[in-house]
Formats: structure tokens, sequence, C-alpha cells
């Protein structure tokens, strides 16, 4: 598991800036389903076109933030990138409680959406958490 573990977050240690360009495509095509799809559809979803545009607007900002850290942050990432992985597991979290307030209203296709999204910004948040504390450690004792 440890090797499977080490293999993933071994390129993202060595290339850091790359973890904002994947988490800013995803969180564009997060936004950009939430505002333009599932907005249309809202009623076959189960959530209110408020609460998926709420959703889009948080995702448009981490895409904003990731962008502009892939194109400007030179060194010190470390903090940054932490930053954006606590950020999706609490927008993760966010969600999964919608979808518990929401539960009666929430039909299959919606729910199904949405756990995928969530296992996927999970597993991203996880390799950006692990990223930066490894990194973290080797400059501590670089």
């Amino acid at each position: 598991m440890n090797i499977i573990r080490s293999n993933i977050i071994q390129p993202f240690k060595e290339r850091p800036k790359v973890l904002f360009l994947v988490d800013s495509i995803g969180a564009f095509i997060t936004a950009f389903l939430l505002f333009f799809v599932l907005r249309r559809f809202h009623e076959s979803i189960g959530m209110s076109k408020a609460i998926l545009t709420y959703l889009a607007l948080i995702a448009a900002c981490f895409c904003v933030y990731s962008t502009l850290c892939f194109f400007f942050l030179k060194q010190n990432r470390v903090p940054f990138i932490r930053g954006i992985g606590i950020a999706n597991v609490l927008y993760c979290l966010l969600t999964i409680g919608l979808l518990i307030i929401n539960r009666p209203f929430i039909t299959l296709i919606g729910g199904s959406y949405f756990l995928v999204e969530i296992s996927i910004i999970t597993a991203l948040a996880y390799i950006q958490l692990k990223t930066a504390t490894s990194i973290g450690q080797i400059q501590k004792t670089g």
C-alpha cells in the first residue's frame, strides 16, 4: 500500500506546481457542470438551483485560486497546496451535508453525480495533503 501511495505522490513531489493545474481543471469542470448542466436539470438531480449555483461559485473560486497559484507561485508552494487540499475536504463535507439535508429530494442521478464528484475530490485532496506533508518534511530535514 505504501508503494502505491509513494508512486502516486512522487511525481507531484517532483513537480508540485502540477497539483494546481490538476485542481484548476477539475474545479473548472465542476463549476461548469454544476452551473450550466445540473442547474438546467435541477429537478432531475434533486437540488435547488440556488444550492447548485453556490456550489458552482465555490468551485469557480477554487479554479481561480489554483490557476493563480499555478501561474504566479514560484516557491514555497506547500502552504498553498495544503490550503487547497483543506478547502477541497471542506467542499466535500459541505456537499455531503447538503446531500443529507436534501436526501428526500435527491434522485439516483443526483446522488450518483455527487458521490462520484466527492470521491474524485477526496482523492485529489488526499494527494494534495500527502504531497504537502512530504515536501514539508523534506524541506525541514534538507
